[in-house]
Formats: structure tokens, C-alpha cells, sequence
């Protein structure tokens, strides 16, 4: 990607002598930057992700405790139904989301982006197994004081889910913002379309796609995912081992 991104116009790799390049030139990042909207599709990335990751950090923990502290059988049920929905693939929801969405008049909006990816299966039943580990007795000794449910699980539960909730918005970040198909058909204009969308389409030239252009952008929509996980690569493979211990 980054020799792709690094060549001048029309170069390709055909073979493992060009991995390096000739003569590097930073012509693709310049065009990118000034002549396409770079920083509203950016922009677009960053709000989209902002709220799907703290929806999910958010609902997703409040679900997973209502879930594991709630007693009834009905709550085994309800479990038992968010997994079955990991069953089912993404893209054969994708028309009749889109229908939705259209009748709803939210494409091509923010909430088109955002609304149907709050809460994730997946992160409710990842932080419903850390849940369980939390023993009742400090709960009740909160209760006891006089601690409100809602005081007990933003006071005790929420900062003893750490290591759970930093691989659940470490893992939303990155298929949030990597996220393509549905992003695409979810927007038709620039202002609304995130990152890989964008760069999909404006590296695509009449006849073929502009590979130096598309990979330098590729490699600028990188960094941030690289910086997040290089950041919080300590707490991922803690809060990973750890739930697989307590699973």
C-alpha cells in the first residue's frame, strides 16, 4: 500500500522489484489532500464512530447487566435470542434496513450511519460473561447504603467492566471505521459519506481505478486505527485473556 501510494502516475507492482520505489514522490497525498474532500469524509468517519462506539460502550453495558442481573428466565431467553442474531449475516439485512431507513427518510443522514449500529449483539454477550464475574456482594453492600440500581451500575459495575469495555470500543472503532457495503448504500452524497466510501469513489477515474491515489489515501485512513491499537494493545489482549478465562 504504501509503495502503491509512494509511485508516480501508473505505477504498479509486478513484481518484488518494485516494492521499493524508484523514485518516491508524494504527488498522490498532495492531490488527495487539496483536490478531493479528504477532510469532509474524515470528518464524516470521526462523528460516525464517535457515537457508534460510545453507543456500544454505553448500551451495550447497561443491556449485558439488566441481562445478567435480572433472575427471570425470561432473561436466559433474551440472551439466548441476541446470539442467535450473530447467526445471521449483516448483508441479508441490508434491504430491508434500507427500506426502513428510506421510510423513515434518514438516508444519506448521519442517523442512517449511526442508529443501527448502537448496540451490538456481540458486545452485549461479551460484557454479559464479564458481568457475571462481578461479585453480587459489593452490589448489595451499595444497595444496602442506599446506592440507587443506576448509582451501583455507574459507580461499581461500569469501572470494574474496563478491560471488557476498552476491547468492545477498540473493536467497534475498527469495523466502524473499515466499514464499506453498507456505508455505501446507506449515503449518495459527499456530505454524509464516510472514509472508505469516499475514497472509493473518488479514486475511481473513467476507465480505471487510480491504485496511487486510493492507497495513499488507504494509508492516511490507516493511521488512526494503527494509533488506536497501538495505544490500547496492552488492555485488548488483557481484557481478550481475561474473558476468555471468566467465559
Amino acid at each position: 500500500m504504501l509503495s502503491v501510494s509512494l509511485k508516480g502516475e501508473g505505477g504498479v507492482l509486478s513484481a518484488l522489484k518494485d516494492l521499493i520505489p524508484a523514485a518516491p514522490t508524494l504527488e498522490h497525498y498532495g492531490e488527495i489532500l487539496s483536490q478531493g474532500p479528504f477532510a469532509r469524509y474524515f470528518l464524516n468517519s470521526t462523528v460516525v464512530v464517535a457515537f457508534v462506539v460510545f453507543g456500544n460502550v454505553g448500551l451495550a453495558s447497561m443491556a449485558a447487566y439488566a441481562i445478567a442481573r435480572s433472575g427471570r428466565r425470561s432473561a436466559g431467553v433474551m440472551l439466548f435470542l441476541l446470539i442467535s442474531t450473530m447467526m445471521i449475516p449483516k448483508h441479508i439485512m441490508m434491504i430491508p434496513l434500507f427500506t426502513l431507513l428510506l421510510r423513515m427518510n434518514l438516508i444519506d443522514t448521519y442517523y442512517a450511519l449511526i442508529l443501527p449500529f448502537l448496540v451490538d449483539a456481540f458486545n452485549v454477550f461479551f460484557i454479559h460473561q464479564y458481568v457475571k464475574t462481578i461479585p453480587r456482594d459489593i452490589e448489595e453492600a451499595a444497595f444496602i447504603d442506599g446506592a440507587s440500581l443506576m448509582k451501583t451500575f455507574t459507580s461499581i459495575v461500569f469501572p470494574a467492566l474496563k478491560p471488557a469495555l476498552v476491547v468492545v470500543a477498540t473493536n467497534t472503532f475498527l469495523i466502524t471505521w473499515n466499514s464499506f457495503l453498507l456505508p455505501f448504500v446507506l449515503t449518495n452524497s459527499d456530505r454524509v459519506r464516510t472514509l472508505p466510501v469516499g475514497l472509493a469513489i473518488f479514486s475511481q477515474g473513467e476507465h480505471s481505478v487510480d491504485w496511487g491515489l486510493l492507497m495513499a489515501g488507504a494509508a492516511l485512513a490507516a493511521i488512526p486505527t494503527i494509533v488506536a491499537f497501538g495505544f490500547f494493545q496492552r488492555h485488548i489482549v488483557r481484557g481478550i485473556t481475561e474473558g476468555a478465562v471468566r467465559g
